[in-house]
């Protein structure tokens, strides 16, 4: 009979260790943004922001071979200048194109859409482009960054959640740099990605900036 309840004692034991170790297990993170619930978990937070830093480093660096890798193969990318995304004069590049500007002699000018404040045609090449509407700032060292949550908003209109529905993004952002301004000289780039089989890519850059 002592045989028996030891026995039993043994199995309960068992038990109860397996269930505080299930206890245990990391359960997803669900944010919600602007009404809309995105169920996240830390590896592909982790994932994405690993993505953004390499992303920008080939920007900062100039290196479109390694930035048309990271381009969705079907989608393309679309360059936005501003915080509006229009998509009737955006400009969408795919990656081959991505990898031809890395011959600087082969760039041409193409508008790229229409300055915010004047609505004058953006005509530039695409090293130009990247200077004044992309990395215009050292956003591989931002002040702040987040996954899926907007950081800042200024008078122009944010519509990437309806642009780029249930698409993940990553912003970067500095919250001025100049104290005469008071804030007003700050700067965003947002990173958009879509899922393709196990690999995000990127499908949208953003730049962001209070514009007059």
């Amino acid at each position: 009979m002592r045989i028996i309840i030891t026995v039993l004692l043994i199995n309960l034991l068992i038990v109860a260790c397996k269930n505080k170790t299930t206890d245990k297990k990391e359960n997803p993170i669900e944010v919600v943004t602007n009404d809309t619930t995105t169920v996240r978990s830390p590896d592909k937070d982790s994932m994405l922001l690993t993505l953004t830093k390499e992303i920008l480093a080939a920007i900062k660096q100039k290196d479109y071979l390694t930035l048309s890798t990271f381009i969705h193969p079907d989608e393309g990318v679309r360059f936005s200048p501003h915080g509006f995304i229009d998509t009737s004069s955006d400009k969408v590049v795919n990656a081959d194109w991505i990898k031809q500007q890395n011959d600087r002699k082969k760039q041409a000018k193409m508008v790229w859409g229409g300055e915010d404040a004047s609505g004058k045609s953006i005509n530039l090449v695409f090293d130009d482009y990247i200077k004044d509407f992309v990395y215009d700032v050292d956003f591989l060292q931002p002040e702040k960054i987040k996954v899926n949550e907007f950081i800042a908003g200024g008078n122009t209109q944010n519509n990437l959640l309806l642009i780029y529905k249930d698409r993940d993004f990553v912003e970067s952002h500095f919250s001025g740099f100049d104290k005469k301004y008071d804030g007003m000289d700050w700067r965003s780039l947002r990173l958009v990605f879509k899922k393709k089989g196990e690999m995000y890519y990127l499908i949208g850059v953003v730049h962001d900036e209070w514009t007059t």
